[in-house]
């Protein structure tokens, strides 16, 4: 008994070795590569945003469950479910070289187009509150403007590649990528989906000019933009209402401003520490959407200010993380995995930032959720293979920095070898000389004595 529990505390010290936990994870997807090119400060970040994610949501559906299903864990088991499939999409996503989604991003953007067609046809999408934004899958519903973002960011990196130049030099190779970018803005403002269009027109946006488009091209694209944004808002009865409520939710407390009044009650009752895990009232049929859209504002009554901090620390370094990546494959000229590593940074980063703003106030309610916490399997799955792929620019690129340091190691090592034969065979032909100088001279002495010799 006291060896079986010996064997059992020692794989449990061994599964606490982040190391240890990550090569079994490696070998249980069956990926045949070294742990060391995994990204660890990624790959911790996005694990913990997970977890914290399932607790959330946990904590802040039982009621709601309960009282919908009576099952007070049927949205934490679904989630467990999506979580899952979010995984495997990671190690999918993972496995797949970049150069196959670079040939592949004109028949994405086509499907994501289709997709964005079939959902507005009639009996095909399905509408929730108003909005038609949903293909019916049998066991889930798939939102479809979450896989087009992925999809358009993986068309504009690889546009950016063959078409980097005149998108830098000229206005037509700018608008052209735009075009085709508002062409999906527009079938999702349809739908009506005004936050996708925003995060996927930001995310746009921010790539293009990182490729280096001029300048004045992208303020007067940025002005454009929010002009036609404004004007969506101004002739919307609905938006804005949405707008006016935003300002002053104090206005109409139970009504217009009743779900943003709810989450500024729930901000403000966490304080620095929280009122501890499954101590959030707002949840309570108080707060609508509480496990979804406005799981922040749960997490700041439940958790305060300190686990606020460390859900923002931990977005931070996702972003920073993808920032890095891309600066890393850049300077190793693979730019098609820099630019998606830009886009993929900024998304997850600005979606993030859009669903906090609306929790705490500093922006109108938009409907977008937060990335891998908030409940929802087609915006977890695609946050996850988004993910995979940031872990596979890593891999590649890592790789290729290595091969490089590799190689410039081996060149210097021939360089440094080749330099000591010469010096070696300078010094050989050196002591050769030197020998046969002396000789010379012994030979000159030898035949001056023997001259003397004679005449004596």
């Amino acid at each position: 008994m006291s060896a079986v529990m010996d064997m059992t505390t020692d794989k449990f010290v061994d599964l606490l070795s982040f190391k240890s936990a990550r090569n079994q994870l490696r070998n249980l997807f069956g990926l045949k590569i070294n742990g060391d090119d995994l990204d660890p400060v990624l790959f911790v970040a996005f694990i913990a945003l997970l977890t914290i994610g399932i607790i959330m949501v946990a904590s802040s559906s039982i009621s709601i469950a309960e009282r919908n299903f009576s099952n007070p864990f049927y949205y934490l088991q679904r989630q467990l479910v999506f979580v899952a499939i979010g995984l495997f999409a990671t190690v999918s996503m993972f496995k797949i070289r970049l150069v196959q989604w670079e040939k592949s991003g004109m028949a994405l953007l086509i499907f994501a187009l289709f997709l964005l067609v079939l959902v507005l046809i009639p009996g095909v999408g399905k509408a929730v509150n108003g909005s038609t934004r949903w293909l019916p899958l049998g066991v889930f519903n798939l939102q479809v403007s979450e896989l087009v973002k992925l999809f358009l960011v993986i068309y504009v990196a690889g546009y950016l590649v063959r078409h980097g130049d005149s998108v830098r030099n000229s206005l037509v190779g700018f608008l052209k990528p735009m075009a085709m970018v508002g062409l999906a803005g527009i079938l999702l403002l349809i739908e009506p989906d005004f936050g996708a269009t925003v995060v996927i027109m930001g995310t746009v946006l921010c790539m293009t000019f990182l490729a280096g488009a001029r300048f004045v091209q992208f303020i007067l694209f940025v002005f454009i933009f929010a002009s036609a944004a404004m004007l969506l808002v101004i002739t919307s009865p609905y938006r804005m209402q949405r707008l006016t409520s935003f300002a002053n939710p104090w206005a109409d407390p139970f009504d217009s401003g009743f779900q943003l009044t709810q989450s500024l009650i729930a901000i403000g009752t966490g304080g620095w520490f929280g009122t501890g895990l499954g101590g959030s009232v707002q949840k309570l049929f108080y707060l609508p959407e509480s496990h979804t859209d406005f799981l922040f504002a749960v997490l700041s009554e439940e958790l305060g200010f300190v686990g606020v901090s460390i859900v923002v620390a931990l977005y931070a370094v996702l972003f920073l993380r993808a920032l890095k990546i891309a600066s890393q494959a850049e300077k190793i000229g693979n730019y098609f995995a820099a630019y998606l590593a830009y886009g993929i940074g900024i998304w997850l980063s600005m979606q993030a930032i859009i669903n906090m703003g609306v929790n705490i106030g500093l922006l109108p309610t938009k409907g977008l959720t937060l990335p891998l916490m908030s409940y929802g399997g087609s915006s977890l799955v695609v946050c996850c293979m988004a993910v995979g792929l940031l872990m596979r620019i890593h891999y590649e690129t890592s790789g290729a920095v290595k091969q490089a340091d590799r190689n410039s190691l081996k060149k210097s090592a021939r360089k440094a070898t080749r330099i000591r034969k010469k010096s070696l065979s300078n010094k050989s032909l050196f002591r050769s000389k030197t020998k046969d100088k002396k000789t010379k001279i012994t030979r000159t002495q030898t035949s001056h004595i023997k001259a003397g010799s004679a005449l004596l």
